[in-house]
């Protein structure tokens, strides 16, 4: 996992800190090409857990990717899946939970917080597809809820994606793939009186792997000025994408079995969406004060069809899920030095603000996309403030305490198409958290943590009172979900280009968000309890190999219900993940990956299973003069694994009664790509 820092002999650059998002200055002197691996980089004595890190763009640039999500499986333990179309929020599985489109786990871009709350599809929706994977500079990334910083869908982790100032070499980029795939990628930097200008756009374009064509089109845009406004050292960053594609949804199996379709087959042809997002933000530093901003238009459209003819036998049971809104909000940071009872400390302060306006929030019933009926047409106002403080407090010369506290304050109203179901409301929730950090040595240092967390639930199931489908009574939800974790663990550093850490943690949640078959949606679960342990390693063989290696365990259940009908379906318990890498001086890289997760339950009781998935990827390039040339290789052994599978009802046209059975997606098969680059 590297960070690949060239700079030329003289030159003018942006000098900036790894660890952290500070100031930054101009610099003339003279520097060697340096290359730093981003895994091996010192984190004894600054890291507050053994399940922090840092991750560099050239591990990205190494690793094949055949989705923009798997920029997430960075960190050690994530896993990126897709159950439907190409251009709607992926999959996510972490630490044993099946995390939805994004429920637990939260991310932010330059500062923006990606994750929607009361979205049309899923609470918590992470689409990542107006990200341009080469200019994220790095991504920094945090476990459990032990940080005060951090707060909705956070639970289970969080990353940061920040992406560069200014690009060492512009470059254009052509990948040319099976089933009509074509990607172009530009980006350049400008130097300005007061700073730098990153201009950068991607294209893309493919058929997918499914008899039924995906039509991806995708554009993505993005500018970013760093430099000083009214002498205030200042980052703004725009971005735009709009995409729109056709969906092969998860299929059921005896459709397969019999038959009927192929294991790439459909049911519903009509299947897909169209989405957008235009994003404004900025970065602000003001006397010792970090302030950020954003702002976000959002839409999407999305039909779907999970059930085929099980409540509608004559016309099908497809449906489309509608989402428009703005996003307006920022945080505010400030780090001092000072003392306590004598001992020093650095004192870290923050409120974050944030306002969803959703006015589409709608559920059509639809025949062939063209709506038939309406089930919802709500519109939301969500509003909440956090507040926390954390202090780090050197106890002694070797150890160091974190304490801190985060209160979070919701608000909100819903106007929704039937008035028994339009309210509002607020809630607030305490969240503190401590942690431990010991340097037992040069190369040791041991880490205690315990934190409380929480996930917002959708704000219109606080108000309904009448189920919308069924028009029976409904019982309210809490907006608030809370969850408390611990997690003790080591990190062991030569110093010299090896480092371990492991970590064993427990993670109890008041409740879950779960997928719902029949109704293509997801609802809360009853509480759950998770405890595992976690290895993640890196190893710098020689100035030309790396190997990078993490693994988890996890061991799940419900809490309150019998032994033999416990089990958290559709989580995944066992992961591993492992990398070889070559970089070599005479522009040969390649790269060797490899992702495994095991078989999961997809009933309570165990009864039904679905089968894990090995999936090795392999990709070599060579580089000379201006230019790159490279393969890739996806699916290298052509494993008929499934991203991703279900059990539920579904009824086929011409079957007389509703079926239980197992919905799966398939990986995609092996795929060739070709890439051309060249930089200027």
């Amino acid at each position: 996992m590297a960070i690949r820092i060239h700079l030329p002999a003289v030159c003018t650059s942006i000098v900036f800190t790894l660890a952290t998002q500070g100031a930054f200055s101009q610099s003339t002197e003279q520097i060697e090409e340096v290359i730093v691996w981003g895994r091996s980089l010192q984190l004894l004595g600054t890291s507050d857990s053994a399940s922090q890190g840092i991750v560099g763009y050239s591990d990205f640039s190494t690793r094949p990717l055949s989705r923009v999500a798997e920029l997430v499986e960075v960190v050690p333990g994530m896993i990126a899946t897709q159950h439907s179309g190409p251009g709607k929020a992926n999959q996510y599985f972490l630490r044993g939970i099946n995390l939805d489109h994004g429920s637990d786990f939260s991310t932010y871009f330059d500062g923006m917080p990606v994750n929607f709350r009361t979205h049309a599809h899923a609470q918590g929706y992470m689409d990542l597809n107006f990200i341009i994977p080469e200019i994220i500079e790095r991504v920094e990334f945090q476990k459990g809820p032990y940080f005060a910083d951090t707060g909705d869908f956070s639970l289970a982790g969080s990353n940061s994606m920040k992406t560069y100032d200014a690009l060492e070499k512009s470059f254009t980029e052509i990948t040319l793939g099976l089933k009509d795939e074509f990607r172009l990628v530009t980006a350049n930097s400008y130097q300005l009186e007061e700073g730098t200008l990153l201009a950068a756009f991607e294209h893309h374009q493919s058929n997918g792997h499914f008899d039924l064509d995906q039509d991806v089109r995708k554009y993505n845009g993005l500018l970013k000025y760093t430099g000083t406004i009214a002498n205030i050292p200042s980052r703004i960053t725009f971005s735009a994408y709009d995409s729109q594609w056709i969906s092969t949804n998860q299929v059921p199996q005896r459709a397969v079995d019999s038959g009927q379709i192929s294991r790439f087959g459909f049911i519903d042809p009509d299947l897909g969406g169209e989405s957008h997002r235009y994003s404004l933000s900025g970065n602000f530093e003001i006397n010792g004060w970090d302030l950020n901003l954003y702002a976000s238009s959002y839409y999407m459209s999305l039909i779907n069809n999970p059930t085929y003819f099980l409540n509608n036998p004559a016309d099908g049971d497809e449906f489309e899920q509608e989402d428009e809104r703005r996003l307006f909000g920022g945080s505010l940071r400030k780090s001092s030095e000072s003392e306590i009872f004598g001992l020093p400390a650095t004192q870290t302060v923050g409120v974050d603000v944030r306002y969803d306006d959703v006015n589409e929030l709608n559920l059509f019933t639809t025949i062939s996309q063209r709506r038939v009926g309406s089930i919802r047409e709500d519109e939301a106002e969500e509003f909440s403030t956090g507040i926390f403080a954390e202090s780090q407090i050197s106890l002694t010369d070797k150890l160091r305490a974190t304490i801190g506290v985060r209160v979070d304050f919701y608000s909100f109203e819903v106007d929704a198409l039937r008035a028994a179901n339009s309210g509002s409301d607020r809630d607030s929730l305490w969240q503190p958290n401590i942690g431990l950090a010991y340097r037992a040595s040069q190369n040791l240092e041991l880490y205690l943590n315990y934190g409380h967390g929480f996930h917002s639930n959708d704000v219109r199931a606080a108000v309904n009172t009448i189920d919308p489908i069924t028009l029976s009574p409904t019982e309210a939800q809490d907006v608030l979900v809370e969850g408390k974790g611990s997690e003790i663990g080591f990190r062991y550093d030569t110093l010299n280009g090896f480092n371990i850490a492991i970590a064993a943690f427990e993670l109890r949640t008041d409740s879950e968000l779960v997928f719902v078959g029949d109704a293509g949606t997801t609802e809360p679960s009853d509480p759950t309890s998770r405890r595992g342990v976690e290895i993640n390693s890196f190893w710098e063989i020689s100035e030309n190999w790396v190997f990078d290696f993490s693994a988890a365990k996890t061991s799940g259940h419900f809490r309150g219900l019998p032994s033999n009908a416990d089990s958290i379906t559709d989580a995944h318990e066992e992961v591993v993940a492992a990398g070889l890498t070559h970089v070599g001086n005479n522009g040969l890289t390649a790269s060797l990956r490899l992702r495994h997760f095991s078989d999961a339950a997809l009933t309570e009781d165990e009864a039904v299973q679905k089968d894990g998935s090995t999936l090795i990827h392999a990709g070599v390039s060579y580089a000379f003069d201006n230019w790159e040339i490279g393969i890739d290789a996806l699916n290298l052994l052509d494993a008929e694994d499934d991203d991703i599978a279900y059990f539920f009802e579904s009824q086929l046209a011409g079957e007389t009664a509703s079926v239980e059975d197992i919905h799966f997606h398939p990986s995609n098969p092996r795929h060739i790509r070709l890439l051309l680059k060249y930089r200027f």
